[in-house]
């Protein structure tokens, strides 16, 4: 979004603000069935509503596809709200505004959930909008279990089936310079830097023995044969078997120790 001056063909540098006795004074109007008034809580909300879509940029989704789903959700919390709660109007709009986005890629997801997961995360987060407006606060998913009648499990399996996949380099933190991403927090415990340091050294070392000693290092470590059953198989006694893979592991250990 950054940069971008237009979207849906409105320019955002020019978006209008209210302030909250304004805005009261609109809904009020708006209530009674003031088209203007409704237009102008629009036209003064717009600015919240680029302010959702910024969490959901970066997924693929074109900008402006957003921005009109979320004009929808604005429109439904205008209508919506209730002004008697005490509850400033963005407060009430922003979940609005995100829910409606939310059910919006869940729909046209190309990940496919069944469609009574697909209703059950419906009514849930029906019911979380619900409890947002009468309690100013955001319900835990026990809290929305209680309300449905649901069990716990599957309001969580619900959620969980219509979340939205997150990119690996979508960004999580800036500090003014190059953003952290997802993949900067994903750790690797097999592949580390210094596995990789060590098998580069280990296959170099290696590749300093003779055949021979090579040939009784996989014999004794890779196929498990004892030092006898190793002479035999190479055609020397055991205690020459014994010295070469002391001097093989001594060369290894040398040179990785070196590295």
């Amino acid at each position: 979004m950054q940069g971008k001056v237009e979207i849906c063909g409105v320019n955002t540098s020019k978006l209008k603000t209210l302030k909250n006795d304004e805005m009261m004074e609109l809904l009020q109007r708006s209530k009674r069935g003031d088209q203007a008034a409704r237009q102008r809580l629009v036209e003064g909300n717009l600015r919240l509503v680029l302010s959702v879509i910024q969490k959901f940029l970066g997924r693929g989704e074109n900008p402006d596809d957003l921005f009109q789903v979320g004009c929808i959700g604005l429109l439904k919390a205008i209508e919506n709200f209730d002004e008697t709660k005490l509850v400033r109007f963005s407060t009430y709009g922003v979940p609005m505004i995100a829910g409606e986005i939310r059910r919006y890629l869940r729909d046209n997801s190309a990940i496919r959930v069944s469609r009574s997961i697909r209703d059950t995360a419906y009514k849930v987060l029906q019911c979380k909008e619900r409890m947002i407006a009468e309690n100013n606060r955001e319900p835990t998913l026990e809290e929305i279990a209680g309300r449905l009648g649901l069990p716990l499990e599957n309001v969580v399996y619900a959620m969980d089936a219509i979340s939205l996949p997150v990119s690996l380099y979508e960004p999580i933190y800036s500090d003014g310079g190059d953003p952290l991403t997802v993949m900067d927090q994903v750790r690797d415990d097999r592949n580390t830097d210094d596995h990789w340091v060590e098998r580069i050294a280990l296959r170099e070392a290696i590749g300093r023995l003779n055949p021979r000693e090579k040939r009784i290092l996989a014999l004794r470590f890779f196929d498990g044969k004892t030092q006898m059953e190793v002479a035999g198989e190479v055609g020397i006694s055991q205690a020459q078997v014994s010295r070469l893979e002391k001097n093989a592991l001594s060369t290894i250990r040398k040179a990785i120790t070196v590295s």
